[in-house]
């Protein structure tokens, strides 16, 4: 789910909203998963701060956020 958000474009094209947004929640059903599986998924990075949901309306639109990616990457390469 971290790749298709970091490459919105090439996975959620179809979407109606403007990518900008976020991706809604039910596009990710578009590639196999349930909802209840989507829905999983996406709490649980969600709780990790990996990514960020913003509600509009009746819809949650998912974007990942960059910077605490890049400070979980940089804590691996010390760490590991």
């Amino acid at each position: 789910m971290l790749t298709w958000l970091k490459t919105p474009e090439k996975y959620f094209e179809a979407q109606q909203h403007p990518l900008a947004m976020g991706i809604c929640a039910n596009e990710f059903e578009q590639c196999g998963l349930s909802q209840s599986t989507v829905s999983a998924h996406l709490a649980t990075l969600q709780r990790a701060g990996l990514i960020t949901a913003q509600r509009v309306g009746q819809w949650v639109f998912y974007k990942r956020d960059e910077q605490v990616i890049a400070e979980f990457l940089a804590c691996l390469r010390e760490e590991l």
